[in-house]
């Protein structure tokens, strides 16, 4: 687990710190990643370390924001500067749910779960540039689904 630990702290680290932005929790959040990990070590069985890892740390992350059930007003669309004519969430979902499973798993990794594209490499033992090709390919295979909607 020592190992383990050495080998992966800073990419546990990095994506907590991206999804929470605050260095503490993140530390705190990465730490209790390892702990669970290491309560659940009999459980591995033998896949990516990062990977396996990473979705620790997505659980420990989903927890916490369980555990402290903030929430926050939304700000108009206006405040954002966002067109109300964009998609919601249910027409996402159904154009996902309709398309093969490699896309559907790389576009829920990279912009529903917040993943990078070196840790979505790491979670499937493929190259980042592998990864890159794979989510251009599916986000045209989206776009030609939601456009076939009308």
């Amino acid at each position: 687990m020592e190992e383990l630990y050495r080998e992966h702290w800073r990419l546990v680290y990095g994506y907590l710190l991206r999804r929470t932005r605050d260095t503490h929790l993140a530390e705190d959040l990465a730490q209790a990643t390892f702990v669970k990990a290491t309560q659940a070590l009999l459980g591995w069985r033998g896949e990516s370390a990062a990977g396996w890892l990473l979705s620790v740390a997505r659980s420990v992350l989903v927890d916490h924001a369980r555990r402290r059930r903030t929430t926050l007003p939304l700000p108009a669309a206006e405040e954002l500067g966002v067109d109300d004519s964009l998609p919601d969430s249910v027409a996402v979902r159904d154009v996902l749910s309709r398309l093969p499973e490699p896309y559907r798993q790389v576009l829920t990794w990279v912009y529903l779960d917040g993943f990078s594209l070196v840790e979505v490499a790491a979670m499937t033992g493929r190259t980042s540039g592998s990864i890159k090709t794979a989510l251009w390919r599916a986000r045209a295979a989206f776009a030609e689904t939601y456009g076939a909607d009308g």
